[in-house]
């Protein structure tokens, strides 16, 4: 019976221990506390997990460069982490770079890495009219990443306007009109050369002459680049092979001839002459067949007489 009773008390005490452990303040702050912690613990460790990359598509992803020049398709990738970025040539599906690494034997492509580290630009040097085409850039997700770049490879080309022989009298005026049409908006400069030497106007001005320049290059951006040479007081000395020669890009020649008042007359003498010559060899092959008809007729009508 005695330990029947104190049963009961040990009972009473650890329920009365269990109330008042629910009922502390401090208790419940700790559990609130703990819950909290735990949120935390959870929140940390879901920001931890890494982002995944992606483009910026800011760039320019259509190019267009001039054969000769240097190419850059330009590649900027966010929180890229541990991941790795490629160039593929579409055309073949080469793969022409991972990371900084190139696999190709060109040396024309190489990649340049800009800071932030975050920008991979695919380089190609000396570009060609081959080189034209789809490019990717490449992240090495699962699945991949990619994004396609549109490179136009263009050949500017100089063109003088007019004759390729241009006849000019002396004390006139030289003009000569050079276009370049094709290609991007930055075609670079022109230069004009007379033979092997280029033509420098303030080297070949005459102080002396009433007008300050006498020769003289004008350069204007319309639709096209244009380069304008204009030698005023053509002389004798002013004649010969003229060439606009583009930065990049083939040149376009035209031959000058400078001459006086005596030549004009002397080639339309000549151009006469031949003229008459030209007649003379039509009246003398017409009066040839004429007499070649009349006598066929003749000797015809003979053979018809003795026949009948």
């Amino acid at each position: 019976m005695q330990f029947h009773i104190w049963g009961i008390i040990l009972l009473m005490e650890i329920n009365l221990r269990i109330m008042n452990a629910k009922t502390d303040p401090y208790h419940a702050q700790r559990s609130v506390e703990g819950s909290f912690h735990d949120t935390n613990n959870i929140n940390q460790n879901f920001s931890s997990e890494p982002s995944q990359p992606y483009f910026d598509f800011s760039v320019t992803r259509n190019i267009t460069t001039r054969v000769g020049q240097t190419a850059f398709l330009h590649c900027r990738v966010e929180d890229l982490g541990d991941k790795l970025v490629s160039w593929i040539r579409k055309r073949d599906l080469h793969i022409l770079s991972t990371g900084l690494s190139t696999y190709t034997s060109d040396e024309r492509f190489q990649i340049v890495e800009h800071e932030p580290s975050e920008n991979y630009t695919l380089q190609i040097k000396f570009a060609q009219i081959r080189d034209g085409g789809i490019y990717e850039c490449q992240v090495s997700t699962e699945p991949k990443m990619s994004l396609a770049y549109r490179l136009h490879v263009v050949e500017a080309k100089a063109i003088i306007l007019g004759q390729s022989d241009l006849y000019v009298k002396m004390g006139s005026k030289i003009n000569l009109t050079c276009v370049i049409s094709q290609g991007p908006h930055d075609l670079g400069t022109i230069s004009w050369y007379r033979g092997s030497v280029r033509i420098n106007q303030t080297q070949h001005n005459d102080l002396a002459l009433p007008y300050p320049q006498r020769v003289s290059v004008e350069v204007k951006w319309t639709e096209a680049l244009t380069s304008k040479l204009k030698i005023l007081n053509a002389r004798l000395s002013d004649s010969g092979n003229y060439s606009c020669v583009p930065s990049i890009g083939e040149p376009s020649s035209v031959m000058v001839h400078v001459i006086n008042g005596e030549h004009p007359q002397a080639m339309q003498k000549s151009g006469s002459f031949k003229f008459h010559q030209l007649n003379k060899c039509y009246i003398i092959a017409f009066m040839f067949l004429t007499s070649f008809f009349i006598k066929f007729n003749l000797q015809c009508r003979i053979a018809t007489t003795i026949l009948l």
